[in-house]
């Protein structure tokens, strides 16, 4: 970007805005590229699977689970070893291999080989790299970002990612319609491998003091121990979980619902998900300052109870233009929901983190709030083929409404009203390595 141009963006920010900071301007604009990208895979991936496959509710089911699988399997031990590598350059090859998965669909359609099964497989390596880049991407903006700000931070990236979920599902829609699901896929590629190389001329700040005493089953549980020791980082952990199996209980049968129940087409799906960049646009404008007001606790509850009436709304709205309407509110009540729980639940639990544990931190939280994902993407599938696909719409939005009333119960969530402190980090260290458990801090 020219100096002039730079210095006319600047002017239009406030003095103290994180985007003034360049390292932290070049990381949102990769997030912004990448997210743009992700809106085309977003919509194509199932639309392969629905309109040229013509997947059942539970084979959508299996898509989403296979995605799912690596968190299961791999977090915890991928936590460890991110806790002794540097993060930058895992994040980075995470980018570039995701390009070439995306890439392997049209490649295969091409070729005549696409499947199902070959579906399952790129669902099972993007959960993988997810696993170990998504973490090291969760860790890098620490590096970058004070603390202090962090809820501020993620806040800027959800918007980032909204405003690629604005623009991005009609762009994606219109070149899903004009050339096919699989060759559209193309696009993300290019835009993975481009954020890549922004991410490349990142320079950050990364303390690691390796220690002769490492050893990987004791540094696993270390970080298990510390998850365990936490209360709010427990109760973050079931809340979040339940959160997400009813999320993905929706997610596996709303474009099954939208094509084949209320009738839209390629392109009328793609501006559809506009609604939800609207949503994560508000979520993401007003989620600091709804934090700030009520407490980031009370804020992640709210989040809960607006994807919850999202979904209960679609599970009743009726075929033809109202269910097209309820449709597209849906997406927008989940964008906004969906900001307002992850900006202060991803704050919280990395507020209260020591640095030298905040890998495994954050691949402990991961694992155990994905865990009810695959139970509820192949329950979603279940009820969708069994009951109907309003049914399983139905049980995630009756279950997150539930979720909210019982999170608004729970004191250690309830009360917060400011990001909590770090524990000590020599304090943690030396406790780590003998074996001991802290004392909970929250």
């Amino acid at each position: 970007m020219t100096t002039p141009l730079r210095r006319w963006l600047e002017g239009l920010l406030p003095r103290d805005d994180l985007l003034r900071q360049a390292t932290y301007r070049r990381l949102w604009s990769s997030i912004l590229i990448s997210s743009f990208g992700g809106q085309v895979t977003l919509l194509a991936l199932p639309l392969t699977a629905a309109l040229l496959l013509h997947a059942s509710p539970t084979q959508m089911g299996l898509l989403t689970a296979m995605e799912i699988v690596p968190f299961v399997l791999f977090s915890l031990p991928s936590g460890v070893w991110l806790d002794r590598v540097r993060k930058l350059p895992v994040y980075i090859v995470g980018e570039a291999t995701l390009a070439l998965v995306v890439a392997s669909v049209p490649l295969a359609w091409w070729m005549g080989w696409l499947t199902m099964p070959w579906l399952y497989v790129v669902g099972f390596v993007i959960g993988t790299v997810y696993t170990t880049a998504g973490s090291a991407a969760q860790i890098v903006l620490t590096q970058v970002v004070s603390r202090e700000r962090l809820v501020e931070a993620h806040a800027k990236n959800a918007l980032a990612s909204s405003g690629a979920e604005v623009a991005g599902p009609g762009f994606a829609g219109v070149l899903i319609r004009l050339v096919g699901a699989p060759l559209a896929l193309l696009v993300d590629a290019a835009m993975l491998l481009f954020s890549a190389a922004i991410l490349r001329g990142i320079v950050v700040d990364e303390r690691r003091t390796p220690r002769a005493d490492a050893h990987f089953w004791r540094d696993l549980r270390a970080g298990v121990r510390f998850v365990r020791s936490q209360r709010l980082l427990v109760a973050l952990a079931c809340a979040v979980g339940v959160w997400q199996m009813c999320h993905h209980a929706a997610l596996v049968v709303q474009i099954l619902l939208a094509t084949r129940t209320l009738g839209l087409s390629e392109q009328a799906i793609g501006l559809s998900y506009t609604g939800m960049g609207l949503g994560t646009v508000l979520g993401s404008v007003w989620g600091d300052r709804i934090s700030r007001r009520i407490g980031p606790g009370r804020c992640l509850t709210l989040g809960f109870a607006v994807c919850g009436t999202g979904w209960g709304l679609l599970a009743l709205a009726p075929a033809g233009r109202l269910g097209i309407a309820a449709f597209a509110l849906m997406l927008l009540m989940f964008g906004a929901g969906a900001v307002l729980v992850f900006i202060n639940f991803l704050a919280l639990r990395q507020a209260v983190t020591p640095e030298p544990l905040l890998g495994r931190m954050t691949s402990t939280m991961r694992w155990l709030i994905l865990i009810p994902a695959g139970p509820g993407a192949l329950l979603g599938g279940w009820l969708g083929e069994h009951v109907g696909l309003r049914a399983s719409l139905a049980f995630a939005g009756g279950t997150a409404l539930l979720l909210a009333l019982v999170a608004s119960r729970v004191a250690v969530i309830r009360d917060l009203r400011e990001l909590p402190a770090t524990e000590h980090h020599d304090e943690r260290i030396g406790a780590e390595s003998a074996g001991i458990t802290a004392q909970t801090t929250t």
